[in-house]
C-alpha cells in the first residue's frame, strides 16, 4: 500500500494549485455574484490539459490517471467549484464515456476536440443530459423519447439541471426508444447543440456554484443520425450508470476541495483573530473544531484516493465511489458551516469566501446521485 505521491502527481497538484490561485481567485467573488460563466478559466484549463485528463493522447487527451484527476479537482475546488464542476462533467461524464464506449468515428469527430477543450480556437466542451422534471434519482423514468425513423432518431423531450448547458457544443443525451422494454429500451445519443430543434432554456438562479452554466434543454423533433448512438441498442441506462460511478469520484473530489478550502481559511483566520486576549486558535472550542475538520478531510481524501486507485486498476469502483461521494460531500457541508462559525460575523461576509464555500458545498450532496442514492448503492452492496 502506497501513500506517497509520485513526482508527476506532485507536479500536477502544484500546477492545479497555481492555476486556482492565480487564475480563479482574483475575481471569483464577482463571478459568483453575477453568475458569470468562467470561460477564460476553462480555456486555460484546456491549455493545461485538464479538460481531457484521462483521455488517451491519441484522441487529444493528457493520458493521466484518476489519482491525478482527484488531485487537480481538489486544488481547483478549494478556490472555485464553478470552474471545477465544468471540468468534472467534461472529464468524468462526457470524455470518459466517449473514450470507453464510443466507436472510432465518434472518438475522432467528438472526443478529440472535447478532450482538448477547444475547436478552431473556440471553447468546445460537453454536457451530460440525464435528469428530467420527473427523472432524477429514478433514472429509469425517462420521458425524453428517441423515435427510430430508419436512418435517424427523432428526439423530443426536456432535460433539467444541465451543467454546461449553454456553453457546451456537444450533449450526451439519455432517451427512451422503447418504453415497453423499460430501462432496456434506453439509449444514449451524441447531439450537437446547434442542431435544429435544440432550445436552451434560461439559466438557473442557484444557491451555489453560481458561475456554472446550469440550464434546461428542450428537444423539438431533433434529428439525430443513427451513427450518433453510443453502443448497442438499449445500452443507454448501463452507460449512464457506468459514467456516473466515475463522475462520483469527480464530485467527491470537488467536495473534498471545498472542505479543504474552508478548513485552510478557518485555520488561517484562527491564527490572526484575537478574543479574550489571545488568538482564537488557543481556545479549546476552536481547536476541537479544527481537529475534527482535519480528521474528516483526511478520511474523505483517503476514500477519494481509494476510489481513484480502483478505477485505475480496472476494478469495480461503484461501491468505493459512492462511499467517497457521500462522505466527502457531507464533510464539505459540515466543514464549510463550521468555517463560517469560526469566522463569526466575518464568515457571513462575502469577502472572506467561507460563505460562498458553504453555499457551494450543498450541491455536492445532491448532484450525480443524492446522498440518499449513495446510501442505497452502498447498502445494496453490503447486504447482497
Amino acid at each position: 500500500m502506497q501513500f506517497q505521491l509520485s513526482e508527476e502527481h506532485l507536479m500536477i497538484q502544484k500546477a492545479a494549485r497555481d492555476f486556482a490561485r492565480n487564475e480563479c481567485l482574483p475575481d471569483v467573488i464577482d463571478r459568483d455574484e453575477h453568475q458569470r460563466f468562467p470561460k477564460e478559466q476553462v480555456l486555460k484549463l484546456a491549455e493545461l490539459g485538464f479538460m481531457g485528463m484521462m483521455v488517451d493522447p491519441a484522441y487529444g487527451g493528457s493520458g493521466m490517471d484518476t489519482v491525478s484527476y482527484v488531485l487537480a479537482m481538489e486544488e481547483i475546488s478549494k478556490i472555485d467549484a464553478s470552474v471545477s464542476v465544468c471540468m468534472s462533467v467534461n472529464n468524468s461524464l462526457v470524455c470518459w464515456g466517449l473514450d470507453y464506449y464510443g466507436n472510432e468515428a465518434q472518438k475522432q469527430k467528438y472526443l478529440t476536440p472535447l478532450a482538448q477543450g477547444r475547436k478552431d480556437g473556440e471553447l468546445y466542451i460537453g454536457a451530460f443530459l440525464l435528469s428530467e422534471p420527473e427523472a432524477g434519482s429514478d433514472a429509469t423514468s425517462q420521458r425524453t423519447t428517441a423515435e427510430d425513423k430508419g436512418d435517424y432518431y427523432l428526439l423530443n423531450g426536456i432535460k433539467n439541471w444541465i451543467t454546461n448547458g449553454n456553453s457546451a457544443s456537444v450533449y450526451l443525451v439519455i432517451a427512451q426508444t422503447d418504453p415497453a422494454k423499460g430501462h432496456h429500451g434506453i439509449n444514449v445519443f451524441i447531439v450537437e447543440k446547434n442542431s435544429p430543434g435544440v432550445v436552451v432554456g434560461a439559466k438557473e438562479n442557484k444557491l451555489g456554484i453560481r458561475g456554472s452554466d446550469t440550464h434546461s434543454i428542450l428537444f423539438n423533433d431533433v434529428k439525430v443520425p443513427k451513427e450518433n448512438r453510443i453502443g448497442e441498442d438499449g445500452f443507454g441506462f448501463k452507460f449512464a450508470m457506468k459514467v456516473l460511478a466515475g463522475g462520483r469520484i469527480g464530485i467527491a473530489s470537488q467536495a473534498l476541495g471545498i472542505a479543504s478550502g474552508a478548513y485552510e481559511l478557518a485555520l488561517g483566520y484562527s491564527k490572526e483573530r484575537k478574543a479574550f486576549g489571545k488568538e482564537i486558535m488557543h481556545h479549546q472550542a476552536i481547536q476541537f473544531k479544527l481537529a475534527d475538520m482535519a480528521t474528516r478531510i483526511e478520511a474523505a481524501r483517503l476514500l477519494c484516493m481509494r476510489a481513484a486507485w480502483e478505477k485505475d486498476q480496472h476494478k469495480d469502483y461503484a461501491l468505493s465511489s459512492s462511499m467517497a461521494k457521500v462522505f466527502a460531500s457531507e464533510t464539505a457541508m459540515w466543514t464549510a458551516t463550521e468555517a463560517v462559525q469560526i469566522h463569526g460575523g466575518y464568515g457571513f461576509v462575502k469577502e472572506y469566501h467561507v460563505e460562498r464555500l458553504m453555499r457551494d458545498a450543498k450541491i455536492t450532496q445532491i448532484y450525480e446521485g443524492t446522498s440518499e442514492v449513495q446510501r442505497i448503492v452502498i447498502s445494496r452492496s453490503i447486504l447482497k
